[in-house]
């Protein structure tokens, strides 16, 4: 198996899967744009 070589990439990766699952389990904070919360979440 490849693993991901850069650090950042994989810290980017990680904040998608979370992302997704957020998505999928109902968390998003009501009144914020998807976007704008995933952009909070990887910063």
């Amino acid at each position: 198996m490849l693993g991901v070589k850069v650090l950042a990439s994989a810290a980017v990766t990680l904040d998608g899967v979370e992302f997704a699952n957020m998505i999928r389990i109902g968390q998003l904070t009501p009144g914020i744009c998807p976007f704008r919360q995933f952009a909070e979440l990887a910063a």
